[in-house]
């Protein structure tokens, strides 16, 4: 969808859309459509429910007095209340709706509400973004499909006062976009296609933005120790590899932020196998590592002035004759050893390896760690927030707000020594899970708690119940969300660029 910036409207048979705010009250260019119209937009909403909320939508169809096929009229809401992750909202509920009446062109007349905290020019960049978020489909395999399933908008123009301004906003949202759909696309593949060799190939192109990309076989890992990755992808007959992905944006020597993903590329369960039904759905037990590699690319895309370090762990969890055991006994790279006692619990396994390379490499001022962790944490927060595990409050609140947003939203988890002993083995160091059913979401935090190392500011955030939608919402359409991307992209301008 091409997507344009203009201050003055163009006169071209398509789409329209105007704004308004509650109590009926069109904004200037609504009201200037309104007496083009010669006042059908004030009768409609006079004898209608519309009355100008956030979200609400009304249509009059071919309208005399303007070339536009059809006008919706949108509602922005209070001005004091508007927020850039709302205003994408309504943004992607426009496209939705001219892509349902089957526009091929949309035209938004934007202004600033009354009250409003957020510039008209940061108004109109967000209506963009959201509509573009919304844009978002995963059809490369579909050979039929009817026409009237497809969408129909190829061109959005946003009218604005300031529309320089606008443009410019605009191209670092567009940049962030670029990495949402970049992991939007990464879990949706199915995973005869992408699998941890060739997951890692899409990871070498980001270093077309700048980005210094390292890959590490099962050779590399085993001499650094790493038993405890290399055990859950001993089953498959695809290798297991590591993604090192650096951007050097900030000051020479300043440490950077460690972003950590799991990249289970497809898990079965290995022996201690899944049920059969709804198992396809685990190929997006690489939700982790995609949210880290999108946001790799958003922060890449716009130049972000800080260091990032981005690390994924790739495996696939099968069941072969040559599979990890429950009962086998691992070392990580840490040193530590782990009792496996469920080879479904193998995210963890991935990750605590990753995370100690992360530390011995880089000295990270903080870690970051997005894994589809535990079914527990869905049975808990249900599909509308992350689970979020932190050592440092500071921290933990910095990216709750951060995920507040944009719309990314986290619940903080308890941890503790009552959950860590758990984890206690008879023969090892640890076990892979804790005793029993009970608190299973907060003894595998315990678990990865382990290996943080010096007290360093560590957060996991279990996303098992985020990163896939089955319904979407104004900004994604349903499937894969890329939930992570945005959090991090909003932690570091927050935090490390301001």
């Amino acid at each position: 969808m091409q997507i344009a910036f203009v201050e003055s409207a163009p006169s071209s048979p398509g789409g329209l859309a105007v704004f308004a705010a509650p109590e009926r009250k069109l904004l200037p260019q609504a009201a200037a459509t309104d007496k083009a119209v010669g006042g059908a937009i004030a009768a409609a909403m006079a004898g209608g429910r519309f009355t100008g909320k956030q979200g609400q939508i009304m249509a009059l169809l071919a309208p005399r007095g303007v070339s536009a096929t059809r006008v919706a009229v949108a509602g922005l809401g209070e001005g004091k209340d508007l927020r850039p992750r709302t205003v994408e909202g309504v943004g992607g509920a426009l496209l939705a709706d001219a892509n349902g009446a089957a526009q091929k062109k949309l035209t938004l007349l934007v202004d600033a509400p009354p009250g409003s905290k957020l510039k008209v020019e940061e108004i109109a960049a967000r209506l963009a973004m959201g509509a573009l978020l919304r844009s978002y489909r995963f059809d490369k395999y579909r050979t039929k499909e009817k026409p009237e399933a497809k969408p129909t908008v190829a061109g959005l123009t946003v009218v604005t006062k300031n529309a320089a301004q606008a443009r410019k906003l605009f191209a670092g949202l567009k940049a962030v976009a670029d990495g949402v759909f970049l992991t939007r696309d990464l879990v949706s593949e199915p995973p005869n296609v992408l699998y941890p060799a060739s997951f890692a190939q899409r990871c070498r192109q980001l270093t077309k933005l700048g980005v210094k990309v390292e890959v590490l076989g099962e050779a590399a890992m085993r001499k650094l120790g790493m038993g405890s990755l290399l055990g859950v992808g001993q089953g498959s007959a695809r290798e297991s590899q590591m993604v090192v992905m650096r951007w050097e944006g900030g000051k020479r020597g300043d440490k950077p932020l460690a972003i950590i993903g799991k990249g289970v590329c497809f898990d079965t369960g290995g022996i201690s196998l899944k049920p059969a039904g709804g198992m396809e759905d685990m190929k997006w037990d690489m939700g982790g590592a995609g949210a880290v590699t999108g946001a790799m690319m958003a922060l890449a895309g716009r130049k972000a002035k800080a260091n990032v370090v981005g690390l994924i762990g790739l495996v696939e969890n099968m069941p072969d004759g040559n599979a990890q055991r429950p009962g086998d006994v691992v070392t990580s790279m840490s040193g530590q050893t782990i009792e496996v006692i469920n080879t479904d619990a193998e995210g963890r396994l991935v990750l605590c390896d990753v995370m100690t390379y992360a530390q011995k490499n880089f000295a990270p001022r903080a870690m970051i760690e997005f894994s589809t962790l535990t079914g527990a944490i869905i049975i808990a927060l249900g599909h509308e927030r992350a689970g979020l595990f932190c050592n440092n409050t500071d921290f933990s609140n910095k990216l709750r707000d951060a995920g507040a947003k944009v719309g990314e939203k986290l619940w903080r988890m308890p941890l503790g020594d009552a959950y860590d002993k758990l984890l206690t083995s008879d023969i090892a160091d640890m076990r892979n899970v804790g005793t029993g059913r009970d608190a299973g979401s907060i003894s595998a935090a315990q678990f990865l708690k382990r290996f943080v190392e010096n007290d360093r500011p560590w957060a996991h955030i279990d996303i098992a119940g985020t990163a896939w939608s089955s319904k979407g919402d104004d900004t994604t359409p349903k499937g894969a969300t890329a939930y992570g991307v945005r959090l991090v992209d909003q932690y570091v301008a927050d935090n490390l660029e301001s």
